[in-house]
C-alpha cells in the first residue's frame, strides 16, 4: 500500500496516519490485466472518521483534469475527410444548457 501511495503523491504515506489493524484487515491489493473498467466515482471533500480530523494531517481535494489538445486523425483513414467540427472544438464540460447535479 506504500507503494501505490507513494506512486499517486510520492511521500505522502509518511505524511498520513497509518492504517490500522483493521483496515489492513478489510483492505485488499490486486495486479490484473484491464481490458475495461470502470469506477464509482463521487465528488466533495473527504469523509474521514471524526477521530481523523483531530489529526494535524492535511486533507482535501486535488482536482485534475483532462484537456483536450489538437485532433490527429487516424494516419491510415482515406486523405482529405475533414475533421467534423465536434471534434475541432470539444470542450470538457456540461453541455450548453444542461443543468448539473450538486
Amino acid at each position: 500500500m506504500r507503494t501505490i501511495v507513494n506512486h499517486v503523491i510520492h511521500g505522502r504515506w509518511d505524511e498520513v496516519r497509518a492504517p490500522s489493524e483493521a483496515e489492513i484487515r478489510v483492505t485488499m491489493v490486486l495486479s490484473l490485466p484491464l481490458n475495461e473498467a470502470s469506477a464509482k466515482v463521487r465528488s466533495g471533500p473527504p469523509l474521514d472518521d471524526e477521530e481523523d480530523y483531530a489529526l494535524r494531517i492535511w486533507a482535501g481535494v486535488l482536482p485534475l483534469g483532462l484537456d483536450a489538445h489538437a485532433p490527429l486523425p487516424d494516419p491510415q483513414s482515406p486523405a482529405g475527410i475533414p475533421t467534423p467540427s465536434y471534434v475541432r472544438f470539444y470542450r470538457r464540460g456540461p453541455l450548453a444548457g444542461a443543468t448539473q447535479a450538486k
